[in-house]
Formats: structure tokens, sequence, C-alpha cells
């Protein structure tokens, strides 16, 4: 079992010090630590590392983040391609901003609730049981809502989205190769974030839907580029410019439908009433006037 230790990164070539300075002077002023590739399985007290700014741990065997409650000045951590099945012992990693989690086993996105700083997520690609799918912990996004701004959920067999409408500073959502199919739900939470520049949905069900990539446009005002392909501005006025003229034509037919029924229903309010001396019996029933009803549609876009 290999574990990264401080004698370890003493060892190392890549970290070779100075003559002029101790192994001790050395990690407390070292900012950069490259360890990936490494077949690391733990990690060790690094506690004298403590102006750790990016920490490079990628494509090793860790199991578990920890021992990193030290590192109060991490800003990038790179973790993916291990064996971690959980986010835990992130809390004191106050300004880490950038969090790399991809190929890994985790099934809930939690564990953040103290990375107020975190602007880029990415967890695309877990290796999942079969048959179950990526969750997010709603106490960890509401958390990361205001300062998130990338997020990386491709691979991961989600089927819907409704947990991440709080994130309303995305400016790029990659969610490709997934089992996102409802349109309509799409068009809802996105068009609540009002920053998205970037998305890719490609390989989704939701992809073959009839006037997928129309819709999406119209309901992102901001978006510049779906499925890696860009957005024409002139296209998307006109799209925008088509949808509230068809809106507008529907809702003046909405209105001459209702105003059709209630006429019809106001003439058919009046009925002559029999003649006290006519033949027929004054005891019978009147006939019972229902109240009209009123249709109302509400067509999806």
């Amino acid at each position: 079992m290999v574990r990264l230790t401080v004698h370890l990164i003493a060892r190392s070539s890549n970290h070779s010090k100075s003559r002029s300075e101790s192994l001790q002077q050395y990690l407390k002023k070292l900012t950069h630590l490259n360890f990936s590739n490494k077949n690391i399985e733990n990690i060790d007290d690094l506690s004298i590392c403590r102006n750790l700014t990016v920490l490079y741990l990628y494509d090793n065997q860790i199991t578990q983040i920890c021992n990193l409650g030290f590192a109060s000045n991490l800003t990038h951590l790179y973790m993916q391609n291990n064996n971690i099945s959980h986010i835990e012992n992130l809390s004191s990693l106050h300004k880490l901003t950038k969090l790399f989690l991809g190929g890994n086993s985790i099934t809930v996105v939690e564990g953040l609730d103290e990375l107020k700083s975190l602007t880029e997520l990415h967890v695309e690609g877990q290796r999942l049981p079969h048959g179950e799918k990526l969750v997010f912990d709603p106490r960890s996004i509401s958390s990361i809502s205001d300062s998130l701004s990338i997020l990386n959920i491709s691979k991961n067999n989600i089927d819907e989205i409704w947990d991440l409408t709080p994130l309303k500073k995305l400016t790029h959502l990659f969610a490709a190769e997934n089992q996102l199919q409802d349109l309509q739900e799409l068009e809802t939470v996105f068009s609540q974030w009002s920053e998205l520049r970037v998305l890719d949905l490609s390989r989704n069900p939701a992809c073959q839907k009839p006037k997928y990539r129309d819709r999406l446009i119209t309901a992102c005002k901001t978006l510049e580029d779906l499925d890696g392909k860009q957005i024409n501005e002139l296209s998307r006025q006109f799209l925008i410019n088509w949808k509230a003229s068809r809106n507008a034509k529907k809702k003046t037919g909405d209105e001459k439908d209702i105003k059709g029924q209630t006429n019809n229903s106001f003439a058919n309010g009046f009925h002559m009433s029999p003649h006290p001396c006519s033949s027929t019996s004054s005891r019978g029933k009147p006939p019972e006037l229902g109240r009209p009803g009123v249709t109302f549609r509400t067509d999806q876009v």
C-alpha cells in the first residue's frame, strides 16, 4: 500500500529541496503538489504543508478523502479516477474553487455545505451500481448555488434535474450521455438560469424530441453553444419572435373561445315561461339551468 507522506514528498525527484533550506522549510513553502498516477491508496498527515493551494492526486487508488483539514488555502483539488465512494471531509477547505471527482464510485453529491467559494464541480462518469443514478443532496446544492458556475455531470444515468434548479449562477452545464427525456422539465429549469452560456445534453433521449434545439434556444436567452454547436444570434431572435407571435395568436384564440362560450351561455339562459292559462301543467318541473362550463386551454410550447 502506497501512502502519501511527507517522507514520500521529500524523496520525490519532482520535489527535491534546496540545500539552503531544511525539509520543514521546503514543505511549509510548498504550494503545488503533484502525485498523480502513483498508486497511492491513502493520504497521511501533511499538515506541515499548510500553504498548499493545488493538489493533484488523480489516477490513483484512493478510497477516502481524508487528512485535508489542514489545507485551508487549497483552491484546486484533483482526485478524479480513484476509488472514492463518498464526498466527505471537505468542510475546512473554504477557499476551494475547483473540485474534480470524475471517474470514482460516488452515488450522492453531498458534503459540499461549507464550500461557499466553489466555482467548478466535476463528477462525471461515476462507476455506479447497475440501475442506479447519481443523485444530489439539496443542502449541498443550496450551499454552492451562489458560487458554482461550471458543473459536469455527464455519464451518470441521470433522468431528471429538478434538484439542480437553485444553481442560477451556472454558465456551463455538461450533462451528456444521461437519461434526460422530459423536454418540458428542461425548459422550465434552464429558463431560470439567466447566465447559462454553454449547454451539452448530447446523447440524451430528449435530443430526439421534435423542436428540441429550437425550444431550448428560446428557453435559454443567453445560450451561446448547445451540444457543441454555436447558436447564431439571428436564428435565436427569429425563434424568440416566432414563439412570441404564436403565443399571441393562441391567446387571442383562447379569448375568442371564452367570449363565444359566454355569449352562448347567456343566450341559452333566456327561455319563455309557460302561460298561466296554458293547458300544459304548471306542476311540471322546469328545466334546470346548469352553469355553463368554460374550458381554458393551456398549450404547452
